[in-house]
């Protein structure tokens, strides 16, 4: 999981401006797996989010799938960062992560603080479903 981390914070680091970043993150929304329609409804909506998102997981093999959607196209680029970095590790690699690309690249420092609070609502959301797992 360090070499997708690292692996962002390069991406990340031949931009020169927050704009630009900006556009990369809504380049990114393209990449997130799909959520299925039935699962965008109020059961799997994240509180606590400026704009609505969606996040889904399913456990196969030991390992944890995440789907996810927003109306909002940056806040898809976010989660599908999240996503890449979360996804196909076991319950208990998502609980001991340090997410540190998001300090790294300065994506919480460079968002409102609706949408850092959606961040944290999104990473939340995401280890609960791992916590769950991990107790089954």
């Amino acid at each position: 999981m360090d070499k997708i981390q690292e692996a962002i914070i390069e991406e990340f680091s031949i931009f020169d401006d927050w704009l630009d970043k900006y556009d990369y993150l809504i380049s990114l929304s393209d990449t997130l797996p799909a959520i299925d329609s039935a699962h965008r409804t109020e059961e799997y909506l994240i509180s606590g989010c400026q704009s609505r998102v969606w996040v889904d997981a399913r456990l196969d093999e030991g390992k944890i799938f995440y789907a996810a959607d927003s109306d909002a196209i940056i806040t898809k680029g976010i989660i599908a960062l999240l996503i890449r970095v979360l996804n196909g590790r076991t319950p208990q690699e998502v609980l001991d992560t340090e997410l540190y690309f998001i300090e790294a690249i300065g994506l919480q420092a460079n968002l409102s603080p609706t949408r850092a609070n959606g961040l944290l609502s999104m990473i939340k959301q995401m280890r609960l479903y791992a916590l769950a797992y991990a107790n089954q």
